[in-house]
């Protein structure tokens, strides 16, 4: 037969489909994708991040002061910074300002999260309790026995805001109470009642008392220190003056703090301090109703130089010209409430001082201040009864 018959290309066509489909899996042996096209390796893990140390309690010498340390943790996806601040004993405005451009809501899973817990003391005798208004932050200087060390204990509050301003001066602690009844003053209700809010007579001991757990009362009339059941709002200018602290912070104290302590209250912005050999600064911004002129800091800052008065001032004073006031100038101009070396010697700019902060778990710190549990109540199902039961009758003014 011919191979042109036509019959005899329709059965050749099969037989050479057939041949090839038989040889595709061997031709598949011989072109195996290039290794590059492999699925890669797992990456390895990541080590896990180290805890943090507390930072609110510290041993220092007598010419110690700066305490604590710059500190950077990463946030997790479910994290607003009102979290990561209460975690690390840190206020509202403190992590607002050292992290700006962040989403305080949502921060963002993997978000480097700057902690500011590294501490200037404030210029003042180092005695009872000192609160520093433009920090919004108080330390306590237990009494100690002669040649014991001595101790720091630091931590966030809340204070009076626009209008009601938490005074300067010098008081004492007059009273303590467990468990307040709030009376709130004619003037409060008042503003309260122009936003339609109502507010009865007297606030019983509970859950919805704005005074928290634990209060102390100051000399000063109607002027309270006091924990609060909106966390959240410590390191805020939030009060009608009154001082507010986390509800484990005023604990501690309630726990530590005698009737008769002495109270100084000072609003320092802009603070020096040495660590060592080295001068630094940290600053933050004055509050909107501070009547001093800080339009040029450094020049304010220099007044003190001229008759020094207190130990800081007169070794500053002796090193007046090794101290980079430029640095001081340009720390004031973006206040971030973090310490800056400000000389003698090398200046690293704020960038270098971020890269070389230790970072540490987004995790209660070891010794921290807070046991993690949000409803100081729980536990007591006595304020989960009308609010009458278990309350202590003790009416207070301030809030």
């Amino acid at each position: 037969m011919s191979r042109r018959n036509p019959q005899y290309r329709l059965a050749v066509v099969p037989a050479v489909a057939l041949a090839l489909a038989a040889c595709a899996p061997f031709a598949s042996l011989r072109h195996k994708p290039p290794k590059s096209a492999e699925k890669p390796a797992a990456a390895a893990p990541q080590p896990e991040l180290p805890l943090a140390t507390a930072t609110h309690r510290f041993t220092i010498t007598p010419d110690q002061d700066v305490v604590g340390h710059l500190q950077v943790t990463i946030a997790r996806h479910e994290d607003t910074l009102t979290d990561i601040a209460r975690r690390f004993n840190v206020g509202y405005e403190e992590i607002i300002r050292a992290n700006p451009g962040v989403d305080q809501w949502l921060p963002g899973e993997g978000t480097p999260i700057v902690l500011p817990t590294e501490f200037i003391l404030p210029d003042a005798p180092r005695e009872g309790l000192v609160l520093n208004l433009a920090a919004m932050r108080l330390y306590y200087y237990p009494k100690h026995e002669k040649d014991a060390p001595v101790e720091v204990i630091t931590h966030p509050i809340g204070i009076g805001r626009v209008g009601w301003v938490t005074p300067e001066g010098s008081t004492t602690v007059i009273a303590r109470i467990k468990d307040p009844v709030w009376t709130p003053p004619l003037s409060v209700r008042q503003e309260h009642a122009k936003d339609g809010d109502i507010l009865p007579e007297k606030v019983p001991a509970g859950p919805d008392n704005p005074l928290g757990r634990h209060m102390f009362r100051l000399g000063w009339p109607s002027y309270l220190i006091h924990g609060t059941n909106k966390p959240p709002g410590v390191g805020m200018r939030s009060s009608h003056g009154c001082i507010r602290l986390y509800p484990e912070d005023i604990e501690a104290l309630y726990d530590s703090m005698p009737i008769g302590t002495k109270v100084t209250v000072v609003n320092q912005p802009y603070l020096l301090g040495w660590r060592g050999q080295q001068l630094l600064t940290q600053a933050y911004e004055p509050h909107e109703d501070d009547k001093r002129d800080w339009a040029d800091v450094p020049k304010t800052l220099r007044k003190n130089l001229v008759k020094p008065r207190t130990t800081l001032w007169k070794r500053v004073a002796a090193q007046a010209d090794a101290i980079d006031w430029e640095a001081i100038r340009q720390a004031a101009a973006q206040p971030r409430g973090i310490a800056q070396p400000v000389g003698p010697g090398p200046v690293p700019d704020l960038a270098t001082l971020l890269a070389q902060a230790p970072r540490v778990r987004n995790a209660l710190p070891k010794g921290a201040s807070w046991d993690g549990v949000e409803d100081q109540y729980a536990g007591e199902p006595e304020f989960k009864k009308p609010a009458e039961a278990g309350a202590t009758e003790a009416t207070t003014a301030g809030r």
